[in-house]
């Protein structure tokens, strides 16, 4: 146990899952830099959370043919990175609470990973749609890809607080290490 933070040291698989999502992320982001354009200033996100048809299209429009390979590389890519970030982060979430035996931080605990598993299907989901919108997008998939990745993102910002609250909800283990 590393004593100065009371914080157990990170288990291999941990480490191993870790790296691999920070690699995944890196690999995201360099996919993502051509799609940045005048329509999409944020790129894949940027068509993300295009609501409508005409915002969806003239992010498309902007890309070209060359950028939608890039567009559609980025959602396959993000299929991998789902599962890979949720283990990642219900791992992180078990190892947070390895020495919080508290009952409101293991029930905290379980909504937190709930909220990563929720996050995870939205996304999934909004790749799916996405992928279905590259060619001819309609409002309907575009507004359903919208609300899919603003849940993603409300999922895991609230799931990462919860992580900083369990951690900051005691500040010494019940038992001493």
């Amino acid at each position: 146990m590393d004593t100065e933070k009371g914080l157990p040291t990170l288990s291999k698989g941990l480490k191993a899952c870790l790296i691999a999502t920070l690699a995944l992320v890196v690999v995201l982001v360099l996919i993502n830099q051509p799609l940045k354009t005048g329509s999409a200033h944020q790129g894949i996100v940027s068509y993300q959370l295009a609501g409508n048809a005409e915002q969806a299209w003239a992010i498309v429009q902007s890309w070209g043919s060359n950028g939608l390979q890039w567009a559609r590389l980025s959602l396959w890519v993000d299929f991998l990175f789902v599962p890979l970030y949720c283990v990642t982060l219900i791992m992180l979430t078990r190892h947070c609470i390895l020495d919080r035996p508290g009952v409101r931080e293991r029930t905290t605990a379980r909504w937190i990973q709930t909220l990563f598993v929720s996050a995870g299907l939205a996304d999934i989901t909004e790749n799916a749609l996405l992928l279905n919108n590259l060619e001819a997008p309609t409002d309907a998939i575009s507004l359903a890809a919208a609300i899919s990745a603003l849940i993603k993102f409300t999922a895991l910002t609230l799931g990462i607080a919860g992580l900083v609250i369990i951690r900051a909800s005691r500040r010494h283990p019940l038992v001493p290490g």
